[in-house]
Formats: structure tokens, sequence, C-alpha cells
């Protein structure tokens, strides 16, 4: 069968891993609806062999920040960080030449059993091939070489796929700067490859036809490292709670999900088990309707504890950090809500223009007075400048009073951001619900057919979005809603608008009847 051909398009597939055809024929013999997706990997470089003084460096971050929460609440680095163990990217870019070899060869590149042999790959990490033909005014397009290692010469020339002969990927690279003389270790190569349609899994990642077959990663209709990795934590967390109850004899456990407002994990998989993957899906902030609540610093805070419920997590350091962490938010955050000054006083201490310019010395303005809460709450206020005065404010009264209190802590690096962030969002994250809130009743709402979905009237709307919007034609919000790759907040703005259409249309019928 033409769909288990696996890795015929794989360049040297067989040296590098076989593709799996039985397990694809057993899935189709089961009932599992499959379909076909191809996805692409740069060509490794021999670091040894490119001038890297012709390239522009992207060095580390210093201080490198840890993932880790743990680590941030000892106020440490990364371990091969902290001992100085730090390696930098490289940045080049292709050009004209480069380009005119693209195309030129593009005869050579493999036909696809998808999308009329151009193949289903990734919208968002496209091929070199697919760049230079989607963006022909473009004279150059970036590349980062990325180290692979600290003892390894292997080199990962990210943005640059595109499996053409070995000889001819090699002169593509040799055509820009810094790699004139570049060896190849491994030349790029595609692979397209058998899929299922994940809305015949649970939210728990397991499918609905089979008990105890839980599926995660490309085979799901993902592409990219992190997206397969979440399905990994989930499907793995899932079949392991579930076997361990069985050995145990036990019932089965309560399905551990996460909920698209807990975390991205949430909305990637609801997005997929829903709306299913007509494309590669990548996981974007815009696709989450609660990302300004689902952010990096207060990971630890929106899912430790789920953790430790669902017995994920059971490192009691761990736990104990998470307490030291949102003790010391809610500190924070509440000094700065009963900390309060007149707003003549905010803007004499920190300038008109950043504690609120000229509206701060109004008239009858003189009696009033903000929380330093609100004060970060503004724009272009950031809690370093806010905590500034507050310190200022404090050894004023202790010169004033003669007290012999302790001095002013400024709020602790391993929580800074959560603090700034949750004062910052206050105000965003209300309107957030209330944004959601609205589209959610308006499931039923009819949208016209005479709708025009155009960049100049939705310019907001990614390129995505408007063509598919445009080949679907949803007559309600609930059909626009379960079409893959349109973002809740599009669903927002075109609910606005076309709330905006109804009003205009009633208006100048009520003007029409009034002229008869």
């Amino acid at each position: 069968h033409e769909r288990y051909s696996g890795g015929r398009h794989l360049r040297d597939s067989e040296e590098v891993e076989p593709p799996s055809v039985g397990l694809a024929m057993t899935l189709e013999r089961f009932g599992f609806p499959l379909g076909r997706l191809k996805t692409g990997t740069p060509a490794r470089l021999d670091g040894r062999t490119i001038d890297w003084d012709a390239c522009n460096i992207q060095p580390s971050e210093r201080p490198a920040l840890p993932f880790s929460h743990l680590r941030q609440s000892r106020g440490e680095e990364p371990p091969l960080a902290a001992v100085g163990n730090l390696i930098d990217c490289y940045q080049t870019a292709t050009n004209e030449l480069t380009h005119k070899m693209v195309m030129d060869y593009a005869h050579l590149l493999p036909r696809y059993d998808g999308m009329e042999g151009k193949g289903n790959g990734p919208r968002y990490c496209p091929s070199i091939y697919k760049k230079v033909e989607r963006f022909a005014e473009r004279k150059s397009h970036n590349s980062f070489l990325e180290p692979e290692g600290l003892t390894s010469d292997v080199v990962y020339p990210n943005g640059m796929s595109g499996p053409y002969p070995e000889e001819i990927q090699q002169k593509i690279f040799r055509s820009m700067k810094g790699l004139e003389n570049v060896d190849i270790f491994r030349p790029g190569y595609d692979v397209e490859y058998d899929f299922v349609n994940p809305q015949v899994l649970t939210h728990t990642l397991e499918t609905k036809s089979i008990a105890g077959l839980y599926l995660a990663g490309q085979i799901c209709g993902t592409t990219g490292y992190e997206e397969a990795g979440a399905q990994g934590i989930i499907a793995g967390a899932n079949a392991g709670r579930s076997a361990g109850a069985a050995y145990r004899g036990e019932s089965a456990p309560i399905p551990f999900v996460l909920g698209r407002d807990e975390a991205y994990i949430g909305v990637l998989i609801d997005d997929l088990v829903t709306k299913g993957a007509s494309e590669p899906y990548r996981m974007f902030t815009s696709r989450a309707e609660y990302r300004i609540s689902l952010r990096a610093d207060n990971a630890d805070l929106r899912l430790t504890r789920k953790g430790a419920e669902y017995g994920l997590v059971t490192d009691p350091e761990r736990l104990a950090a998470l307490d030291m962490r949102e003790t010391l938010i809610g500190d924070n955050i509440e000094r700065l809500r009963t900390f309060k000054l007149f707003v003549t006083d905010w803007a004499k201490r920190g300038g008109n223009d950043l504690m609120g310019g000229a509206a701060a010395n109004r008239p009858g303005r003189e009696g009033h007075k903000k929380s330093a809460e609100e004060i970060l709450g503004m724009p272009n206020v950031n809690l370093k400048d806010v905590e500034r005065i507050m310190a200022d404010v404090f050894e004023e009264d202790k010169e004033t009073t003669e007290s012999e209190s302790d001095s002013f802590d400024s709020t602790p690096s391993s929580v800074y951001d959560t603090v700034e962030a949750s004062v910052k969002y206050k105000s965003y994250v209300v309107r957030q619900e209330k944004d959601i809130e609205s589209w959610r009743k308006a499931q039923g709402a009819k949208i016209p057919p005479t709708i025009i979905y155009d960049h100049a009237i939705m310019p907001t709307f990614s390129k995505e979005e408007i063509e598919k919007l445009n080949r679907f034609r949803p007559s309600t919000f609930a059909e626009a809603s379960q079409i893959s790759g349109l973002t809740p907040q599009s669903i927002v703005y075109l609910y606005h608008h076309v709330m905006k259409l109804n009003k205009e249309s009633r208006q100048k019928a009520r003007e029409t009847e009034a002229s008869r």
C-alpha cells in the first residue's frame, strides 16, 4: 500500500532509522483513520570547517536563568553555566546566489504522496525551498548556527532544511557567508509519515477504541520536539497511573488532564482531540485564550500542586520551595497594595513621564492617593522604579521617627517577574475573562454568509486564518471555533466585527424605513 512507504523520500533513510511500516498497517487494520504528513531536518555541519569570525555571534544569556524554579529559589544558575561552561550560537544568512540555486535545483526535490506531490509539511517551519518560493521578494533569510554540544563539532543550521542531493546541499551552504568551505557531517532529509487523526483520542491521549493504548508525538499530527514531549508527559502519566492501578487490583484512577486555562499542554491536547489536524500542528501562544495567565514565571504555581495531587511530584524540597514562593509573592504584592502616596508625590519622585505625566498634577489631584500596586499597573513603570521610591520613603520615615526597624528589602529575584507580571496583567486578565465569556455566549450566533474575509478588513488575522475562513465559510461561531488554526482571540475579534456589521445593517434599515 502506498501509504506505508514510510521512508522512500528520506535521503539515506535506512542509515538513519528504518520506517515503521508494520505499525502503520496494524493501526489501519484496527480502524484508526490515518493521514499523511511530512517533516524535514537540515544537514549537520562540521563546525571545524566554519569561518566563525565571518558570522555574527549570538551569545548565551548571562547570567543564565535556570528553567527550574527550585534552582531559582536557591539563587543558582544551571550547573554548567555556573562554572562558565557556555557556548555561543552564530548567525549567517542566505543571499541571492543561494536562492538561485534553491530554485534551480528544485526539480531534484522528491515528490510526496500528499498535496499533489508537494507534501503536507509544517506551515510555520518551512524548508528553505518553501521560504524562497513564498517570499520571492526577500533577498536573504537568516540561519542560526547552533553547536549541538559542548564536546561535539556537529552544528545544526537552523532554518535550512531541504532534501536536495548531498552535493547540492553542500553547494547551497557554501554560497553563504562563513560557510564557504563547510563540510557536511550528515545531509538533511525529509520524511513523509503516517499519522492518526487525534480526534479518536480522549484528553488523556488514550485511544477511544482500544483501552490502554496511548498515542503521543508526531503520530498525533504535531510537529516539533516540545509538542511531542508535552504529549509524552500526559500520555505517560496516564498510562503509568492506569497500569499501576490495574497491577494493584484497584479501580481506574482519575484521569490526569490539564485544562486550557491551566497550561499550554492543555490547549495543545484540546485542540488536537476536538479539532483534529489537517496539517502539522505547532503550539503558539495565540492559540490560547488564557495566554496572559499562562506564563513561564508562574508555571510552578499553576502545575506543581496538581502534579503532587496525582502522584507525579513527590520531592519534598520542590513542594517546600513552592510554599516559599507563594508566600513571598503574596507578601510582596500585599506590600505594594498597602503602600500609598499622593499622586503628586509619585510624580515628583518618579518623574511626570513615568508616574502619570501632567495628569498627576491636575488641579484637585493634590489630595488623591494611589497605591504602589496601582502605580505599577501603569504603562512604562516597572517594579524596580516603584520599589526605589518605596525604599526612599522607608529611609526618610526611619530618619524622621528615629526608628530602628530593618531596612527595606527589594523583591527577591526568584519572584520578581511573577510579582511584576501579576500586578501588570491584573486588568488584562479581567478583560480576557470578559472576552472569553462573550464569545462563549455567542456560540449559536449566525455569521452572515456575505461576510468578506480579507487582511484589509481583519488586519490582526494571520494568513492561515484568512485562508481557512474563506475555505470553510462557517455559518455560526460554534462552527468557527472548530476550525483548526483559528485562534480564540480571532474568534472574539470576528464576533465584535459581526456585531458591528449587524448594528450598521439595522441602522441602515431604520434610516431607509424613516425616509419612506
